[in-house]
């Protein structure tokens, strides 16, 4: 919006925007006021007169991305959303954190038109913009060409003391510097308060100066000057080599009569007697989400300057899909994400019959996958060439070429799961994230909302169990592989050999509505003979009779990973006595609990009461397989320093150990 707008009709605008927000936490009796009448004014400037988007079509893929890294200030979101047009009506701000309405506590992706991703964790928003913008810079390396532009947008948010305070969004703010991320501008509300009172209790480094030496722009402005606002963000947008944080100095609450600057206005209504004293002041209607007609017609007269740009853009897109026909099969082939029918056998193709590490055969995956997949890309937090996570003959992404498909996220675990969330929600990328098993606790806050969100994001977590060996157990996996099942939402898989490790990738770039975590083995497994043992492709169905026994089985051996060779030894050994064994491989319990009822009933009988589980990590999450008088082989504790092959004698995960605890308690 070009045109000078009266300073009376700024005001009002600005005033609907925080009695919006503050009569919909009043209303729920819960709720954070502060940071919308806070920040009104910063996005009263950012979205009239700067941010791209579509209210008619809110996935526009051209459209500016916001993200609301505060997720608190939810309310400031919902106003703005509603007075633009989105579908999100005057009923639903009226149901502001109520059960089954389009306004939680906290924004979530996927249910309100016009929220980019899912906040509220402090830190998560900011590194998800930060892979949206990576996301948007490599999509424009790709279909900016011969002078057009269809990729030209921008990722904006706005950010607070705790955003900044969390280590994921120093880690991705590091990176962000590294690459030059001139498409990112950051508001940073810095009204210096946070739920224990001031910011000065444990947060006084020179913010600014900690993002200069990340490699950012910054500047500083007073939060509440539309002119300084302005400034900042055309400086930030001209700005063509460096992301950009624009230092906001606001003050909570702004507006109220008795609490501005009050820590009590972060996360409790107003009150009555405040709101009603406020509305006096501003000589506010006492009507409970009022919106003055002429602030109604302000809002819409941007709606429709918008609604023409993303005409004018999408116009542009289809003439360069006619003119250019492999630039829009590319486009097409991204978006869609589409896959051959046949991935499995192209993937099994790769299996060879010598012993390999689960790892090593990812990694040959990998490269077929690539070869199929335009959008797949990813890499590692510096641990590349023992996750086997480069795709071979493409480029490393970095500040001069977007054109590449691998990253080196650096030792920034967290950082690296929350943007690939933000490549992810950006569209059109399939991103995947490798490091160690063990360290998968330093990424599980992304991973939580990676699930949440429905995100297709891959983990490749290798070294998978206490057989990484001499690095000792602040390195050997317990607890993570039941750590990992115990988030809804989220598939793990441990597969047995190289054949079941080319049928669980399969199953991750099939899922194209949750995360996949892939658990893969440090040291050499067998191939196992599938001429002779079941089909590898049940990986899908979770768990299968690997191999199974004339009759019905008297004994079930489960097992994961590794240790299905341990269990085939057994039944090898148990069969020569005339006991029936069926050995299950189970490398998903999420896949085989989502089957129907018979297809669970025919590979684990409830008939068959003789049990075991074989895994080494922790048995948290068996019991239900299990039954009452069944027997777990497990790590009951951590690991210990030492050659893998002793590790398996001195903790029980041989042929002979596990024949000695079966004959022990069930024969």
């Amino acid at each position: 919006m070009g045109s000078i707008l009266p300073a009376d009709l700024i005001q009002k605008a600005v005033n609907t925007i925080k009695m919006l927000s503050v009569e919909m936490v009043q209303r729920a009796k819960s709720g954070h006021p502060g940071l919308p009448m806070g920040c009104a004014d910063l996005a009263f400037v950012l979205w009239m007169k700067f941010l791209k988007h579509c209210p008619d079509d809110p996935g526009w893929v051209n459209r500016d991305r916001f993200v609301l890294s505060a997720g608190h200030g939810s309310a400031l979101l919902y106003s703005l959303l509603h007075l633009f047009g989105y579908p999100l009506p005057e009923r639903e701000l009226r149901q502001f954190r109520q059960w089954g309405s389009l306004t939680p506590g906290h924004p979530e992706r996927g249910l309100t038109p016009g929220v980019e991703t899912t906040t509220g964790p402090l830190g998560q928003g900011f590194a998800n913009g930060i892979g949206m913008a990576i996301a948007a810079k490599m999509l424009a390396a790709r279909f900016n060409r011969d002078g057009r532009r269809l990729v030209d947008h921008m990722i904006y948010g706005i950010c607070s003391d705790g955003d900044l305070m969390e280590g994921v969004a120093s880690e991705a703010a590091s990176l962000a510097g590294h690459l030059g991320l001139d498409n990112v501008v950051y508001i940073y509300d810095d009204n210096r308060i946070t739920i224990d009172g001031s910011t000065e209790l444990a947060f006084t480094e020179d913010r600014g100066k900690r993002f200069e030496a990340y490699g950012w722009f910054v500047q500083h402005v007073d939060g509440h000057d539309h002119g300084q606002i302005e400034s900042a963000l055309r400086g930030a947008r001209e700005e063509r080599s460096r992301p950009s944080l624009i230092v906001a100095r606001t003050f909570i609450a702004k507006g109220a009569p008795t609490m501005e600057g009050s820590c009590e206005t972060h996360g409790a209504p107003l009150g009555e007697e405040e709101i009603s004293r406020m509305k006096r002041n501003l000589g506010w209607p006492h009507d409970p989400f009022h919106v003055p007609v002429e602030v109604r017609q302000l809002f819409e007269q941007r709606r429709r300057e918008l609604l023409e740009i993303c005409r004018k853009n999408k116009e542009a897109v289809e003439a360069a899909r006619a003119e250019d026909p492999p630039l829009a099969a590319l486009w097409d082939a991204m978006s869609q994400k589409g896959l051959p029918d046949d991935l499995e056998e192209v993937f099994l193709s790769v299996v060879a019959g010598e012993a390999e590490a689960t790892r090593i055969t990812s990694g040959k995956i990998l490269q077929k996958a690539a070869a199929l997949i335009p959008g797949l890309c990813g890499g590692s937090a510096d641990l590349t060439p023992s996750n086997k996570t480069f795709i071979k003959g493409e480029a490393i992404v970095s500040r001069n070429n977007f054109q590449g498909r691998n990253f080196h996220f650096g030792v920034r675990e967290h950082g690296m799961a929350s943007l690939c969330n933000g490549m992810a929600l950006y569209g059109g990328w399939i991103p995947y994230a490798g490091t160690f098993l063990v360290f998968a606790d330093y990424m599980r806050p992304a991973i939580r909302l990676a699930a949440m969100m429905g995100l297709q994001v891959i983990y490749v977590f290798t070294h998978d169990s206490i057989f990484v060996g001499e690095d000792g157990p602040t390195h050997q996996p317990v607890e993570q592989l039941a750590s990992l099942r115990s988030i809804p939402g989220l598939v793990t898989i441990r597969p047995a050999d190289a054949a079941e490790t080319a049928a669980a990738w399969a199953v991750a770039l099939r899922r194209k509505h949750g995360p996949t975590a892939l658990c893969l083995s440090r040291q050499d497994l067998k191939v196992l003979n599938r001429s002779v043992y079941g089909d590898a492709c049940n990986v899908a169905k979770g768990a299968y009779a690997l191999s199974d026994c004339q009759g019905t089985p008297e004994l079930l051996v489960l097992a994961t990973g590794s240790e299905v060779q341990v269990a085939l030894e057994v039944q090898a050994a148990l069969s020569q006595e005339g006991v029936k064994v069926r050995v299950v491989s189970m490398p998903s319990q999420e896949l085989f609990e989502e089957q129907q009822a018979a297809y669970r009933e025919a590979v684990i009988p409830s008939g068959v009461r003789k049990r075991v589980v074989i895994e080494a990590a922790s048995p948290f999450g068996w019991d239900r397989y299990l039954l009452s008088d069944g027997l777990m082989i497990g790590m009951e504790h951590f690991g210990r320093s030492a050659p893998y092959k002793l590790l398996a004698e001195w903790f029980g995960f041989t042929r002979e150990r596990v024949l000695a605890r079966i004959r022990e308690k069930l024969l």
